[in-house]
């Protein structure tokens, strides 16, 4: 077991905050993980689970044991006439997986390209885009539960899948993600709920064209984080009630809004900082990328502080203009490596 001590985060977050982590390990195996985990209990550390570091946001030093999660391998479970059903490890990269998948001709998750992170943080958040969500196509999820200190398979019913959200993030310090089960389909059931999608796709509906469309769509609003550092939509779509919205649209008859299955109106929360005058505009390091006022951009060296003046001044606008109190994507850590509210 090589356990790193003092060692620099700020290639491992995608909004490149620089951070030092007191005691670091990666690691590539389920034999790995359970030994780390151990070392950590016998040395009375908090541990912070890191992933592809693209929904979070750290603070200068943690003092905890952080796992850098790199298991690896995609294996072929089961088939039948309709579907195929695979199981990928936790450290593989989304976007590469999502190629490899229509490669394959296994369909599903192509709306889900260039989505940043690693497949194991995909339940986690139930990422989603262009109208589909990770959760429809995961069969279940492979953890070791730190509670009972055992392997376990959690089944999608029982994850809790909803918008930006999972059983995982309602207890997540007990479940370590190893690997996910995906249930891909043989035949393509392309989703084109969204107009700049299907009129980019036009009349090729192919799940190649519709992949590549996603990407390019993607790339022309959002910044690479290399040159740029982010971490993709910081804010989630607000879910307002009915009432809200019908007052709402009587003063903005151009708000973006999808009404859902399950009751309650979702609004862009892009237009929603948009026209609170923050597409483009910078508070010192930090500000709202011009091309996509979603996405909040460290240019220069930011602090997490710096950070959350920021998005504060963001939703302080917003809720004036709007009554709708935007709330973050990114997962906020304590210098415990401990999650923090948003609203302390």
């Amino acid at each position: 077991m090589n356990i790193q001590n003092q060692i620099q985060l700020k290639p491992f977050n995608t909004l490149s905050l620089d951070v030092t982590a007191s005691h670091y390990i990666k690691v590539q195996s389920d034999e790995a993980l359970v030994e780390a985990l151990n070392y950590a209990k016998q040395h009375s550390l908090n541990v912070l689970i890191l992933s592809g570091g693209s929904n979070m946001l750290l603070p200068e030093h943690i003092h905890a044991l952080v796992i850098h999660m790199d298991i690896q391998g995609i294996e072929y479970l089961a088939e039948d006439e309709h579907s195929k059903t695979i199981r990928v490890g936790a450290g593989q990269i989304w976007h590469d997986f999502v190629l490899w998948t229509t490669s394959q001709y296994l369909y599903g998750l192509q709306n889900l390209a260039l989505i940043p992170g690693l497949v194991g943080a995909s339940p986690v958040q139930n990422i989603g885009a262009y109208g589909v969500e990770v959760g429809e196509f995961i069969e279940s999820v492979q953890v070791y539960d730190r509670q009972l200190e055992t392997f376990s398979t959690i089944f999608a019913k029982d994850c809790d899948f909803s918008y930006r959200h999972s059983i995982f993030k309602d207890d997540p310090n007990r479940f370590v993600i190893t690997h996910v089960i995906f249930k891909l389909l043989k035949h393509a059931d392309l989703m084109l709920n969204y107009g700049d999608l299907k009129q980019a796709v036009g009349d090729e509906q192919t799940a190649e064209n519709l992949q590549k469309q996603v990407i390019e769509i993607r790339q022309s609003k959002l910044p690479d984080p290399k040159e740029y550092p982010n971490v993709g939509s910081f804010f989630k779509n607000p879910i307002i009630t009915e009432q809200l919205y019908d007052h709402l649209a009587l003063t903005f008859s151009k708000l973006p809004h999808y009404p859902q299955a399950t009751g309650g109106v979702k609004i862009a929360a892009g237009w929603l900082i948009d026209q609170s005058g923050w597409k483009g505009k910078q508070l010192g390091m930090v500000g709202m990328f011009h091309k996509q006022a979603l996405v909040l951009v460290n240019y220069d060296k930011a602090t997490l502080a710096d950070v959350q003046a920021t998005y504060h001044a963001v939703q302080h606008d917003v809720y004036q203009k709007f009554n709708i109190l935007l709330e973050p994507e990114p997962v906020l850590f304590n210098e415990s490596g401990l999650i923090r509210s948003h609203l302390e």
